[in-house]
């Protein structure tokens, strides 16, 4: 009986070590491939608009997400993405939720891009993370492609935020609200 214990026993740990490494394994993984969309992005972000290269490489940080979303009347959306402190090297992994008021409809996928004037700034974002905007914005894009644009931006104090459609249509008027957090999982 005491045999059958310790071998229990020693099935268990061995279990829960074989599974610890397979979930830092999968989060490796994770982290892999939002860094393989944060690059993406920033590359789509930068032929686009060649001049955010060189602000986001003289800021303190940026961020990069992909978000998903839809709306009539009310919209929501999520995602996730990252921080990145050009000081430390850092990347801080963070997810994000938003709501919408408005005359408008649409669903798309979209990249943002928020460049960071100041560290703190940018450290006020990654520990609190609430963003409320406004605007207008007529937009469709396919194949990650971007046709039409929009007025209107976040209320960040110290950051500057840029947008693409990269699949979907958005048309309309809206307010804004979105949070941001890290993510639990990949940090």
């Amino acid at each position: 009986m005491k045999f059958v214990r310790i071998v229990g026993a020693g099935a268990l740990m061995l279990s829960l070590v074989a599974s610890s490494a397979f979930a830092e394994k999968t989060k490796a993984e994770q982290r892999a491939e939002v860094d393989k969309v944060t690059s993406a992005s920033l590359e789509k972000f930068y032929a686009a608009k060649p001049e955010l290269k060189a602000m986001a490489a003289k800021a303190p940080g940026y961020g990069v997400f992909t978000t998903y979303g839809f709306s009539f009347v009310f919209g929501g959306a999520g995602g996730h993405g990252v921080v990145h402190d050009n000081k430390t090297k850092k990347n801080t992994y963070m997810e994000m939720a938003s709501g919408s008021v408005g005359a408008q409809i649409g669903a798309s996928e979209s990249q943002v891009l928020m460049i960071f004037k100041n560290a703190k700034a940018m450290n006020d974002f990654v520990e609190h993370g609430w963003t409320a905007g406004g605007g207008a914005k007529a937009a469709v894009g396919a194949d990650g492609k971007t046709a039409g644009g929009g007025m209107g931006g976040t209320m960040m104090d110290n950051a500057d935020s840029f947008t693409l459609t990269k699949n979907g249509l958005e048309a309309g008027v809206a307010v804004s609200g979105s949070k941001y957090w890290k993510d639990k999982d990949l940090n």
